[in-house]
């Protein structure tokens, strides 16, 4: 999968089957859209292209009106959507940048300049609630008419339900903000996960007699937050097993800073103390323990560490 950060330069010889989108977390329905793009691109001889923004458009507004926490909180990393882009057969994706210029298209400027200039779009499948153009004046109905003057097909997929519930980001974030991640990982067709390269921290967790693995979260507002029973890839031909904090750490730093920090239960021999750091890992977050602690002290915050690691092994022991 090629993936291209501006929509200049991105079209291709021929044209490309075209779906526009944020794509926060690539859930089941945004999944049921893909497979029906990739399929009309084979059927016409066409590159699949998704066309997607960094930042996410409503955290470009919130921000400009000075309310951040307007924003939906986000489910998934640009890396993570872009795996899971490529995993459902994607072709090539598009990452532009959502700026006051990009903000300011008209409906009429959106269609021309980058659906058909720059991209070279030769049909278009959109969701049922897709608006585009400033001020989300475009519409469907606009659309398959502007499609009919330019020469590309417009197609709109209905929503997607999984026991009489559309499926959607919002329901996503719901679950995970609910600590459900059985009704997450129902919704997603996956368990929640998030992935990224580990790093050293501040090695708190090793003085305290619990090694971490660090990851990353590049996002001030994760969907997901608390202390979970995971499971973490890319350390071995099997996961491991362990207990992780997906937060700001408040005990120790309330810095606003989110990091996944990783306890995997029974560390490999082979990988030595230092084998893990560096790697790229995915983390799938199974279960949710309780909310981050704010303790009194570092010895309150090692029995608390304690208490999570049992209760995440007796979790993982019962299920599997």
């Amino acid at each position: 999968m090629r993936v291209l950060h501006s929509t200049r330069g991105a079209g291709t010889p021929g044209g490309c089957a075209l779906t526009i989108g944020n794509f926060d977390g690539v859930h089941r329905g945004h999944q049921a859209m893909l497979a029906l793009l990739t399929n009309e691109a084979r059927h016409r001889g066409l590159p699949s292209c998704v066309l997607t923004f960094e930042p996410h458009p409503r955290d470009w507004f919130a921000a400009r009106a000075g309310r951040p926490d307007a924003a939906p909180p986000r489910i998934a990393t640009l890396r993570d959507k872009l795996a899971e882009l490529e995993r459902c057969g994607i072709d090539r994706v598009v990452v532009a940048r959502f700026d006051e210029a990009f903000a300011s298209l008209s409906a009429t400027a959106f269609v021309d300049e980058v659906l058909v200039r720059e991209l070279g779009a030769r049909v278009v499948l959109v969701g049922d609630d897709f608006r585009f153009g400033a001020g989300r004046a475009g519409t469907y109905a606009m659309l398959d008419e502007a499609g009919a003057r330019h020469g590309f097909d417009v197609a709109r997929m209905m929503s997607y339900e999984v026991h009489g519930v559309r499926v959607s980001s919002s329901e996503v974030r719901d679950a995970l903000a609910a600590g459900d991640m059985a009704r997450a990982a129902a919704l997603l067709g996956r368990p929640y996960a998030i992935s990224g390269r580990a790093a050293h921290g501040r090695k708190l967790g090793r003085e305290l007699g619990f090694r971490t693995l660090n990851i990353p979260f590049r996002h001030p507002r994760p969907a997901a937050m608390g202390i979970f029973a995971v499971r973490t890839f890319g350390l071995g031909a099997a996961p491991l097993e362990g207990v992780a904090s997906l937060g700001v750490r408040p005990t120790v730093e309330d810095a606003g800073r989110v990091l996944l920090e990783v306890h995997c239960l029974d560390w490999p021999a082979a990988l030595g103390r230092e084998g893990g750091y560096g790697r790229l890992l995915r983390v799938e977050l199974l279960h949710k323990l309780h909310d981050e602690l704010r303790y009194e002290s570092l010895e309150a915050l090692r029995e608390g560490i304690a208490q999570d690691v049992a209760d995440a092994r007796a979790w993982l022991s019962r299920h599997g």
